[in-house]
């Protein structure tokens, strides 16, 4: 799920609800060896959290000001493989008439993470085991 900028606060809204205790990674904390630096006021934002929830690990994060999200455009499924070639596969297949966002690639989270949005508008990340 996407916030513009309250997801902290869904996060402990969605911890009380549910009982859970999340994980919380905030742009500012991203490791700087990859030469990352988080966009000017982003630095406390969410970057990535999540917490699990009947088996299946929900993740949250704010996006920059610059790309806000629409509310009902905001939730993407996490599609994790054990795998880069099954990975790939299944990127390729959803990419097909339908629009990347970022080509699978390593990450300092992922080494081979993409996303993308298929040809019936669905949002999609693709990844090998997110740590």
């Amino acid at each position: 799920m996407a916030f513009n900028g309250n997801c902290a606060e869904a996060v402990a809204f969605y911890e009380k609800a549910f009982k859970v205790k999340a994980e919380i990674m905030r742009y500012k904390d991203a490791p700087p060896e990859d030469g990352y630096q988080a966009p000017e006021g982003t630095e406390n934002l969410v970057m990535h959290a999540q917490f699990e929830l009947g088996g299946a690990m929900v993740m949250l994060c704010d996006v920059p000001p610059e790309n806000p999200v629409t509310v009902g455009d905001n939730i993407t499924i996490m599609a994790e493989f054990d795998a880069t070639a099954a990975a790939t596969a299944a990127f390729n297949i959803l990419k097909e008439g339908g629009e990347v966002i970022m080509e699978l690639q390593e990450t300092f989270w992922s080494k081979c993470f993409g996303s993308l949005t298929d040809k019936f508008g669905i949002n999609w990340n693709i990844s090998i085991g997110c740590p």
